[in-house]
């Protein structure tokens, strides 16, 4: 009779672990190969013992007394970032030889020549510096063109000023303008030597098309290269045709308009830049309040603390909140009871920060309202957003799945507006879910698990040297080579690289009744849970890297364009089954510590992986590439 695991055992078994392996993939036993599989017959076992990997057949596990060290499996590593160079542009390279080989001009005196006739004779001595990318573009345009884009005359034409405004303005966008500073020629110059000034000009013009290059290839891609932040990060990077670009501002009218249109125009991302603005207004206004530690308010108790609890929520609560508690707010007289309407205040703030809304004022909320973010740190928060932004597309779609990981949240969205959000529950710390996109295909009600190896390794194998029987009594399946052995005929100090282990379907299954699937290198999926407890929990990176749903059936009905009780009929089947979903809907895998809600309001969340540390190191070492002395 199959003995079903305990629920410590799920608790500790639930989700999908990430881990890099050696000998194989984490992925590798935890989608569609274990559905497969699980539909296969046995085959009969065979009468001579047979050698089969990992499989000792001669030896009774009992008598195996040489235990060789535990193997670990870790999880990827963040680096330190290396910022992409600069490199001096090719100007050598820019001298067109009918030009710089003109007798004519060349005879004329300096102050009858025509303006800028000769100029191109001075690139060589013209020394700017950029990324690989924007110097072949520079290089392309003025290596095949004898025309100026900025300098006209004897000096900076209207399109440069269009242009170096924009620039200047670019912390509006969460960029950094000492990126793009060009020194600019002075109205006052010394009109008897136009040679000189003309030098500064060229100069200045190369310099001028390297920083709006740079400026639109980071509003496009952003300054960072998320995959040079971590293994947690997989995203193919943006690519921006700047030689067109280029192209393109040369013959606009314009150009203000053309630079300001290549960021974002998401939704998102304008209520992360009005936020920023609005910050940087009040920065250096810093109120708070004192609450006595320890303090805990319930529903219908009394606490002198309210008052700086309710001080509190008027400073750290928003706009809307107050506008929608505006009569409980101006009633209030500093008294110590807690009526109805301050505990649908306090339910309201809690809801808006993340937390359980209950309307107990406990820790966690304690901690919002009496520290929480600086405006600095929230400056910090929104910057760091701005430059993830850029790594999605500009418009996450009509139709689409968003997982926050910072706000343990999953969103569906249709029709460009969200139909519902629920809690989630993400990797812990040394399991940490990825920053990534994908398109969900399937739904599989009644799935099997497939143990990943890192749990296999990390977490069963030492359990299973001391009692090879385990799986076996645990109700696993366990495979080797594909063929269905049982756990105890297992040599589980050899490598366990051809071992697999599933769990079927059933009440205690780790991913409960159903689990949906986006196919990615990562096993990473969305999944229902026997362990219902953790979503009352406010910080809920407890799995091992999956992204456990709070109502499963609701998000499964939604991708797959059916009803809840239509699910719950395929789950009634009792069958393992998968759905296919009649489109491929995105989904979003994200990781913003600063985020809009559907009403356009910006949250705030805490960083549960410390991966903006690691965004603002990436930052550091790119001003310091950028500035960095040829």
């Amino acid at each position: 009779m199959r003995i079903f695991k305990t629920a410590a055992i799920v608790a500790l078994m639930s989700g999908c672990a990430i881990a890099t392996l050696d000998a194989r993939p984490a992925s590798a036993f935890s989608l569609g190969d274990f559905i497969r599989a699980g539909r296969k017959k046995p085959e009969p076992q065979p009468s001579q013992p047979q050698s089969l990997p990992g499989v000792d057949v001669m030896v009774e596990p009992q008598q195996n007394t040489a235990s060789k060290p535990l193997p670990k499996v870790t999880g990827p590593q963040y680096y330190t970032y290396k910022a992409e160079p600069l490199r001096r542009i090719a100007t050598d390279k820019l001298l067109d030889p009918v030009v710089t080989g003109s007798v004519r001009n060349g005879a004329l005196p300096p102050m009858l020549r025509a303006p800028l006739a000769d100029a191109r004779q001075f690139m060589p001595d013209v020394d700017v510096r950029a990324t690989s990318n924007v110097a072949k573009a520079i290089e392309t345009h003025y290596g095949s063109r004898s025309d100026f884009v900025w300098i006209d005359g004897t000096g900076v034409n209207a399109r440069a000023k269009a242009a170096m405004a924009v620039l200047a303005d670019a912390a509006k966008v969460g960029l950094d303008p000492q990126d793009y500073a060009v020194q600019v020629p002075s109205d006052d110059f010394d009109r008897g030597d136009m040679i000189a000034r003309e030098k500064e000009l060229v100069q200045f013009e190369l310099a001028l098309s390297a920083a709006t290059l740079s400026y639109v290839q980071d509003t496009v891609r952003g300054r960072i290269d998320p995959n040079k932040i971590s293994g947690y990060h997989d995203f193919q990077r943006k690519t921006v045709d700047l030689g067109a670009f280029l192209d393109k501002m040369s013959a606009s009218a314009d150009v203000a308009t053309l630079l300001n249109d290549q960021n974002p125009k998401s939704e998102q991302f304008a209520a992360l830049s009005v936020e920023l603005e609005r910050l940087r207004a009040e920065k250096g206004v810093e109120q708070r309040v004192e609450i006595a530690p320890g303090t805990l308010l319930k529903p219908g108790q009394s606490n002198p603390e309210l008052a700086n609890i309710v001080a509190g929520i008027r400073i750290k609560g928003s706009e809307t909140l107050k506008t929608d508690h505006a009569a409980a707010l101006a009633a209030y007289q500093g008294t110590p009871e807690y009526t109805p309407e301050l505990v649908a205040l306090v339910e309201a703030f809690q809801k808006e920060h993340g937390l359980k809304a209950d309307g107990v004022v406990g820790q966690a909320s304690l901690r919002i309202l009496t520290g929480g973010d600086s405006t600095a740190a929230r400056i910090n928060k929104l910057e760091v957003a701005m430059e993830q932004a850029r790594w999605l597309p500009d418009g996450l779609g009509n139709r689409y799945v968003f997982i926050n990981q910072p706000a343990f949240t999953a969103s569906y969205t249709d029709n460009g507006a969200e139909q519902f959000s629920m809690r989630v529950v993400v990797g812990s710390k040394a399991n940490q879910t990825y920053f990534f996109q994908d398109e969900i295909q399937t739904v599989e009600v009644n799935p099997y698990w497939g143990v990943p190896q890192s749990i296999i390794i990390n977490e069963m194998l030492p359990k299973l040297r001391n009692d090879p029987n385990y799986l076996d009594r645990m109700g696993y399946q366990v495979e080797v080579g594909g063929r269905s052995v049982p756990s105890s005929s297992v040599n589980w100090n050899g490598s366990t690289a051809s071992v697999a282990v599933r769990q079927p379907p059933s009440s205690d299954n780790a991913l409960g009744e159903l689990k949906i699937l986006f196919p990615n290198a990562h096993a990473i999926y969305m999944h229902d849970t026997p362990s219902k407890s953790f979503f009352k929990r406010d910080q809920r990176a407890l799995s091992h890297g999956c992204v456990r749903l709070a109502d499963p059936r609701r998000m499964a009905a939604a991708v797959l364009g059916t009803s809840i009780e239509d699910v719950g009929k395929e789950i009634g089947g009792g069958r393992n089954k998968a759905l296919q979903v009649p489109q491929k809907v995105p989904v979003y895998v994200a990781y913003f510590t600063a985020w809009p809600n559907k009403d356009g309001v910006v949250e705030y969340f805490d960083d549960v992986y410390e991966r903006d540390m690691y965004m603002n190191r990436a930052f550091d070492a790119t001003r310091d590439a950028r500035r960095a002395e040829g």
